[in-house]
């Protein structure tokens, strides 16, 4: 029979069974467990909610693995279990998936199916992350999957997975049109259309993060030379202007004016551009609702449309904060904006990361080849 995971057992193996530890004198951080080793490392990315919950995920996957399946802390880990480690989550079997036990909680499951390729990628580089974080930090003394052999990801796999993470003009002004439409039969009902209108086409309109959206505030609105932008602060703390449509504006002032507030913000004004629920009064907006806000309005928006657009509810039903980034540079893209000007409204770092977004191309391409020819 297989072990059953458990987090709590992952706790108590005791670090003398752990060989690659470092040598205390060198530790830079206040952690005598693997459990507190790796709620150091996790503290790094609380202000990435997203961040920290992927990674968190993977951490506690690699945790109850190494002392269930292993009998292992993670100091003990070598080259060889990694390995291990890397074919099992192709293949977790019996209770690490069983589809009876509980999704949250201590005796939960912690695998939904076995993980693609692409995923399992991306579980091992966060552990590897993991591990060289450990060892800059002292607490280890070597990164067992520094030997690891990196390969590279099928070519196009990546451009394919970000082009298809958009709404097209179609689905988009769809989604608009039955926000508009849905009914408030109380006041909260009719606070929360509000705010869900003035969201989307928040994130749309400038391509911002959740993150960032949760984070603007009204002084963040600046004009020049008659024209309205919107600093930001991105990834890595980076500044930046994005440009900010006069129908953006307009959008600002009816939600404002529906909290009671002048259409434009005052200068040096400090309200956030989304608001609380209960508004001003309320608890401030954190990137994580903003994803949520932005799921649930997918949800029910889907509910909505798989009788007659049984394609468009199920990719709102993926969708999510970043599609909606994506889509703001598809969209301007498609306008035919130079790219070099969505690379700065996107605050890329490379031009080619911009590149994705464009597929005019591919649609001139699609219309030459099927266009009806005489006979």
């Amino acid at each position: 029979m297989n072990p059953k995971p458990s987090e709590a057992a992952a706790l108590l193996v005791s670090a003398t069974l752990a060989p690659n530890r470092a040598p205390p004198a060198g530790k830079q951080i206040a952690a005598d467990t693997d459990a507190e080793a790796i709620a150091a490392w996790l503290a790094e990315f609380a202000g990435s909610p997203h961040t920290l919950r992927a990674y968190r995920k993977e951490a506690v996957r690699l945790l109850v693995w190494a002392t269930q399946a292993r009998g292992k802390p993670l100091a003990a880990l070598q080259r060889d279990d990694l390995l291990a480690y890397e074919a099992f989550l192709a293949a977790p079997d019996g209770d690490w998936a069983d589809p009876t036990r509980p999704r949250t909680g201590a005796g939960r499951r912690l695998f939904a199916a076995p993980l693609s390729e692409a995923s399992r990628r991306q579980a091992m580089n966060i552990v590897g992350g993991l591990f060289g974080w450990l060892v800059q930090a002292g607490y280890l003394a070597a990164n067992p999957l520094a030997l690891r052999r990196r390969t590279a990801a099928p070519r196009g796999s990546v451009r394919a997975r970000v082009q298809e993470r958009y709404l097209d003009q179609a689905l988009w002004a769809t989604v608009l049109a039955q926000v508009d439409d849905w009914p408030a039969a109380t006041p909260r009902d009719e606070q929360h259309r509000e705010r869900v209108r003035w969201l989307l086409r928040l994130l749309v309109g400038t391509g911002l993060r959740a993150s960032e959206a949760a984070a603007a505030r009204s002084d963040d609105l600046h004009r020049r030379r008659e024209r309205w932008w919107l600093t930001v602060e991105g990834k890595g703390g980076a500044i930046g202007d994005v440009p900010v449509s006069d129908e953006l504006m307009a959008d600002l002032a009816r939600y404002r004016r529906f909290h009671g507030l002048p259409p434009q913000p005052a200068p040096g004004e400090t309200t956030p551009l989304l608001l609380p629920i209960a508004g001003r009064a309320g608890k401030p907006v954190t990137p994580t609702l903003v994803y949520l806000i932005v799921k649930e309005a997918f949800r029910r928006i889907a509910d909505q449309l798989d009788a007659g657009d049984p394609a468009g509810a199920a990719t709102l039903r993926r969708a999510s904060t970043h599609w909606l980034r994506h889509t703001a540079a598809t969209h301007q893209a498609d306008a035919g904006n130079d790219l070099r000007h969505i690379q700065k409204n996107l605050r890329h770092a490379s031009i080619e990361t911009t590149a994705i977004y464009l597929h005019a191309d591919d649609d001139r391409r699609h219309e030459q080849t099927t266009r009806p020819r005489g006979g």
